[in-house]
């Protein structure tokens, strides 16, 4: 490794500091701090309503999600300020819970236009990365329309790959799965987040929120967090906090922790 590459991961690939964002003059976000440093995959537990998709659509540059203090740091640079495309240029992605349909665009178009902006299209690919997710009938299917929640989860990853980003984020990516797609999902994010190879020779680092944790038994986590009322409340090995949100639950658990 040359000396550019080992100052890279001395320090994060993305540090969230002192993080406070509103959306229409109402709270989200308090003060809220969490790092993801090069090569590792961070898992995000807390109960619905305490924050986990609004600092995702955050950092993605969501427009409607203003950051009223505190700093987005990737790769050294403050993105708070730029806007989403311009994150996705720089190596953010980002698989929605609940993305919208597209009418009147195919999908194999939209896979077009991601691995061209990435650098690597190839016709031959689109089909490769779509049989990784049995989804070769689907490309000439407008985007997510008509599609089952599990296609949708499908249709989502298959455009991740396309984009192949630095830097991804998944929002309750086993919600809604049965457990052939899961298996499906969780092999093609251990992919994007270069699983098969040494931590130390990784590129890439992730951030997946989970609500009940199914998506550990098939992607490997290094640490966790745990959010309520919009900040981070603890941290630890993801099992460990995995294993007392479901016996005691998250107040006693981050009690415990404390």
């Amino acid at each position: 490794m040359n000396t550019s590459q080992e100052k890279c991961r001395d320090a994060p690939l993305i540090e969230i500091r002192h993080l406070s964002v509103s959306v229409e003059g109402k709270r989200v976000l308090n003060d809220l701090d969490l790092y993801v440093m090069q090569g590792e995959t961070i898992v995000l537990f807390g109960p619905n309503g305490s924050g986990k998709t609004s600092l995702l659509k955050t950092i993605m540059g969501i427009p409607q999600y203003r950051v009223e203090s505190g700093n987005i740091i990737y790769r050294g640079e403050d993105i708070a300020e730029r806007s989403i495309d311009e994150r996705a240029r720089l190596g953010l992605g980002l698989v929605f819970q609940n993305p919208p349909a597209v009418r009147g665009v195919r999908l194999k178009d939209i896979l077009r236009i991601c691995m061209v902006k990435s650098g690597d299209f190839r016709e031959e690919r689109i089909i490769e990365s779509a049989g990784k997710l049995n989804f070769v009938d689907f490309m000439d299917r407008d985007i997510n329309l008509g599609f089952s929640g599990g296609e949708i989860k499908r249709s989502e990853l298959l455009q991740l790959l396309a984009q192949n980003p630095a830097f991804v984020m998944f929002d309750e990516p086993d919600s809604g799965v049965d457990l052939v797609n899961i298996n499906l999902v969780g092999k093609v994010i251990n992919e994007l987040l270069e699983k098969g190879i040494r931590e130390d020779r990784r590129t890439k680092a992730g951030l997946i929120i989970t609500h009940a944790g199914h998506i550990l038994d098939y992607v490997n986590a290094d640490r966790a967090y745990v959010m309520l009322n919009g900040s981070v409340s603890c941290s630890g090995n993801p099992g460990d906090i995995l294993d007392d949100i479901r016996t005691k639950g998250y107040e006693e658990c981050v009690r415990c922790r404390r």
